[in-house]
């Protein structure tokens, strides 16, 4: 399906997923449920179409010239189609939060107040590469009861527009409105900026992509955006550190999916290890591809090694979204949580450590959406952390802060019930 886009009106694209967010809002837990589970299945029947259109994507990639770590990450679907569809069943088996009662009182006047959880209602979401995000936003929102307008990468569009089809035939198989997920099938830039403008319609905007992206929606939408995934991620070897449990921890952090929001881009480490650790890092991370920009400390130390390179000051603010890796030795847990805060992103730190005291400092101390103690920082993410899937990572302290899941597409709504009760 090579899709060529007429002109599209936002307008009535927003007016019908309002609409369609009302009639969800219609249905049951057990009816939600069903057509979760029927995604599921029909993701797997139609899996030979989703990768066919992704094919398409990859050639196109590839003749572009786009690095291979970023095709296999951020646009490869065929060694994630499994795991796509157990997500989505995970979803269906999750809680429905939508109707929860989050307080409940009774004043001394009678009136009996409820909080109670409710959709957001219309999601626009815009987003970079990751055809499964087109997947994760569409079930998590259906979940909550909420409608999507969404809006990917020229890179994934013909993965995009295929699993879209999926999604509103099953929709429309089972008595939902297909209109609760929408595509917008243009790469024209300028439907970005309309979509940012569509406050009578849409209730949250959700941007995963690089910082520009974030800047552009957070400087031009006239409806409130949620911001997070930019992802300069450290892990601080302390002193007490065991090496050899550290090591293949921070080669998964690393090298298992370098290109995602999630991964390693500096490596801290305690000056009373690094030069045991550090050389051993170059030479199990280098196998598999890792180069490295080292401060001066780190670079006294690895800078014979071809795969060192000096650092500059700008490296240790970079998301590298390959195989490149920040080193820098610290005096301690100080100088370590002092880094993080001039240079980090508020997504995800780790500290490999055996000084619970160390630990508790830089748990209590570091201000990130997801503080880790002795794990990789490759954990936060709705999936692994047991949400089904997620929509986002957010990284500011409002609304929502870390995997934006089921809950975190709710907001509440206060029931107050009296007996014609007027205040006095």
């Amino acid at each position: 399906m090579e899709v060529v886009a007429e002109a599209i009106d936002l307008r009535q694209m927003g007016l019908r997923a309002y609409a369609a967010a009302a009639e969800l809002a219609r249905k049951s837990t057990a009816e939600k449920n069903m057509l979760i589970i029927a995604i599921a299945e029909a993701l797997k029947a139609r899996t030979g179409e989703i990768l066919a259109a992704n094919q398409r994507d990859l050639d196109l990639a590839a003749q572009n010239g786009i690095d291979p770590i970023w095709i296999r990450d951020r646009i490869a679907l065929e060694q994630r189609m499994s795991g796509i569809i157990a997500d989505v069943r995970k979803v269906a088996e999750l809680p429905d939060p939508v109707g929860d009662v989050l307080l409940e009182s009774t004043l001394e006047n009678g009136l009996q107040l409820i909080k109670r959880r409710t959709p957001l209602g219309v999601l626009g979401t815009i987003y970079e590469s990751r055809p499964n995000v087109t997947v994760d936003i569409s079930i998590l929102a259906l979940k909550t009861s909420n409608a999507v307008i969404l809006r990917g990468g020229s890179d994934v569009l013909n993965s995009n527009m295929q699993l879209t089809a999926v999604l509103q035939d099953v929709l429309a198989q089972h008595n939902f409105p297909a209109d609760a997920v929408q595509y917008i099938s243009s790469t024209d830039r300028r439907y970005v900026s309309e979509m940012l403008r569509l406050y009578e319609y849409i209730d949250m905007i959700i941007p995963r992509g690089g910082n520009g992206l974030h800047t552009f929606c957070r400087e031009n939408s006239s409806i409130p955006v949620i911001t997070g995934g930019i992802g300069v991620c450290h892990i601080f070897v302390d002193a007490s550190a065991r090496i050899d449990k550290a090591l293949p921890v921070l080669d998964n952090a690393k090298t298992q999916r370098p290109a995602v929001c999630n991964s390693m881009e500096t490596l801290l480490v305690h000056e009373s290890l690094a030069a045991e650790l550090l050389p051993q890092v170059v030479d199990v991370l280098g196998q598999a591809g890792v180069t490295f920009h080292a401060e001066q400390r780190a670079y006294d130390i690895v800078g014979a090694d071809e795969r060192v390179l000096p650092a500059s000051d700008d490296d240790f603010d970079t998301e590298w979204y390959n195989l490149t890796l920040n080193l820098k030795v610290v005096d301690d847990v100080d100088e370590a949580i002092a880094h993080v805060a001039r240079h980090g992103t508020q997504h995800s730190d780790s500290i490999l450590t055996e000084t619970e005291a160390n630990a508790e400092r830089f748990l209590n101390e570091v201000d990130s959406a997801a503080v880790y103690w002795n794990a990789s920082t490759r954990f936060t993410d709705g999936s692994a952390m047991g949400m089904g899937a997620e929509v986002a990572i957010s990284t500011q302290k409002l609304h929502a802060r870390g995997p934006m899941a089921l809950e975190e597409l709710t907001t509440y709504k206060w029931i107050v019930k009296g007996d014609y009760t007027s205040r006095s």
